[in-house]
């Protein structure tokens, strides 16, 4: 067998377990899905799968990293670092990545598999956003008003969860483009603007006990 014919068998197999466990996590819910189930899905051996995967969970986070790797493929060219961003354009992309692999987007964003697979996810996009905005910052030669953490964190947080009520309703309440220019206005203009107020939010004061959201 020559080598690409193995890759090619390679990647088969691993895609055929991951469509397997996708889609029988779906219907039957992590905790209740075994190895064998998954094999008998793909219609593959025991065998096939050891030597691929230690177990389910290694598999899962299998699926996280391979979703996590095409959208960082697809993001890479759309966030610059000299640049000031707020073009929409890495949300609109990651919205269509979740559109075309809705099935195993949902199985993360739901918390399956004790959401392992959802922290996975969070983590490493709100480390990418860090990093792109303390390198934007840096470049610009300004300072943050807010903790890099706290933003980035905010900024995933916000997406995520936006992400994951689109992805479960169907038909889609919205198309990609609509949900990501909300996303950019709210970023932009603020959740003062969003709420229909005009004109600058009032002032945070101790006495008054007034509060901005």
């Amino acid at each position: 067998m020559s080598p690409e014919v193995g890759d090619r068998r390679v990647r088969r197999s691993r895609r055929l377990l991951r469509d397997a466990l996708v889609s029988l996590v779906l219907e039957r819910g992590y905790a209740d899905v075994k190895v064998e189930d998954i094999t008998e899905r793909a219609d593959l051996g025991r065998a096939t799968f050891y030597s691929h995967y230690t177990d389910k969970d290694d598999l899962l986070g299998q699926v996280v990293a391979d979703l996590q790797e095409e959208l960082d493929r697809r993001l890479r060219p759309l966030v610059p670092t000299d640049a000031q961003g707020f073009t929409g354009k890495p949300v609109l992309e990651m919205f269509r990545h979740a559109d075309e692999e809705r099935d195993a987007y949902r199985v993360v964003l739901r918390g399956e598999g004790d959401g392992r697979a959802l922290r996975r996810l969070v983590e490493a996009r709100t480390q990418a956003a860090a990093a792109v905005f303390s390198a934007r910052a840096e470049h610009f030669g300004v300072t943050p008003r807010i903790d890099v953490e706290v933003l980035a964190r905010a900024w995933v947080g916000e997406q995520i969860s936006v992400l994951q009520w689109w992805l479960e309703t169907d038909p889609r309440p919205l198309s990609p483009e609509a949900v990501t220019e909300m996303l950019l206005d709210l970023s932009l203009r603020g959740r003062y603007w969003a709420n229909g107020f005009e004109g600058q939010p009032p002032a945070v004061g101790a006495e008054g006990g007034q509060e901005r959201r």
